[in-house]
C-alpha cells in the first residue's frame, strides 16, 4: 500500500465519525466542532494527493475563517431556544425532501460517472499540463468552466443582496419613546377601558401584576412556587382575592365618576 492509501484508510473513518457527530450531537457547538473536524481531515486528504492549493484553501478559508465564524456566532448568540416544527411556508418539508433526494442522486451519479468514465489521469499529469497545481486550476476555472464560475459568483452576490434587503426594515415613522407608549396606554384606557399596566407572563393565571401576588392554579388554589421565597418568609404575600376586590372597587368608582361627568 502506498502512502495515499494509508492516509485515506486512517482519515476516512475519522471523517465519518465527525459527520455522524454533526448529525447526532444535540448541542449546536459540538455539531459545529464536528464539521470543523471533518474539514481538517479533508485538508489532510488533499495534502496526501499533492493538491496543496486546495489544502491551504480548505484550512485557511473554510476551516479557519468560515467555520470558526459560525462557531463564534453560535457561542455568542446561543441556540438554547428549541426549533419550531410548524411549517412557516406550506410544503417546505416536502420541498426539502425532494431537494435532499436530488442532491443525493447528484452525488451518487457523479461518483459513479467518475468511477466508470474515461481513462484515469493522475494528478501529476494533470498539473504538468499547465505547469503546476495552481496554474491548472486557474486554467479550468477561467477557461473551460468560466461561465459556471461567473454564474455562481452572480448567484452568491444576489443571495447576499437579497439577505440584506430582507433583513433591513426601513422605518417610515419615528420610534416611539417610553413617554409616547405610556400616553398611548392611558389613551386606550380612557377610550376603551383597556388595562394600562403590563400583562402577566404567559401561562400564569394571575389577578394582579404585583410580584407579591401569587398565581392561581387551574383549581383556584394558590401556587406557592409563583412567589419568591424571600417574600414568603417576610409574610409580604398579597391576598389576590382581596386585592382584586379592592382593585375592582376602585375601578368602579372611577367609572361611576366618569359616568357622572358625562351626564353633567
Amino acid at each position: 500500500m502506498i502512502g495515499q492509501e494509508i492516509t485515506f484508510w486512517i482519515v476516512a473513518p475519522l471523517m465519518v465519525l465527525g459527520a455522524l457527530g454533526l448529525l447526532f450531537f444535540r448541542k449546536a457547538v459540538y455539531a459545529a466542532l464536528s464539521m470543523a473536524f471533518v474539514m481538517v481531515n479533508l485538508a489532510v486528504l488533499y495534502a496526501s494527493l499533492n493538491a496543496m492549493f486546495l489544502t491551504f484553501v480548505q484550512i485557511i478559508v473554510y476551516t479557519g475563517a468560515i467555520m470558526m465564524l459560525f462557531l463564534f456566532v453560535l457561542m455568542l448568540v446561543g441556540v438554547d431556544t428549541p426549533d419550531s416544527m410548524v411549517e412557516t411556508l406550506k410544503g417546505q418539508k416536502f420541498a426539502a425532501w425532494v431537494a435532499g433526494i436530488g442532491m443525493l442522486g447528484l452525488i451518487v451519479f457523479g461518483i459513479g460517472g467518475a468511477l466508470a468514465g474515461g481513462p484515469n489521469v493522475g494528478l501529476d499529469e494533470a498539473n504538468a499540463a499547465h505547469g503546476g497545481n495552481v496554474e491548472s486550476l486557474a486554467a479550468l476555472i477561467f477557461g473551460r468552466y468560466v461561465f459556471a464560475f461567473e454564474l455562481t459568483s452572480a448567484l452568491l452576490i444576489t443571495a447576499a443582496v437579497g439577505a440584506m434587503v430582507l433583513g433591513q426594515h426601513a422605518r417610515t415613522r419615528p420610534k416611539p419613546t417610553q413617554r409616547d407608549l405610556a400616553a398611548n396606554r392611558m389613551r386606550e384606557y380612557a377610550e376603551a377601558g383597556a388595562h394600562p399596566g403590563a400583562l402577566p407572563n404567559s401561562g400564569v393565571l394571575a389577578q394582579h401584576n404585583s410580584i407579591a401576588t401569587p398565581a392561581l392554579l387551574p383549581d383556584g388554589t394558590v401556587s406557592e412556587a409563583s412567589v419568591s421565597n424571600t417574600l414568603a418568609e417576610r409574610g409580604s404575600i398579597v391576598d389576590s382575592v382581596a386585592l382584586s376586590r379592592a382593585t375592582a372597587a376602585v375601578f368602579d368608582q372611577i367609572e361611576a365618576g366618569k359616568a357622572e361627568e358625562d351626564d353633567q
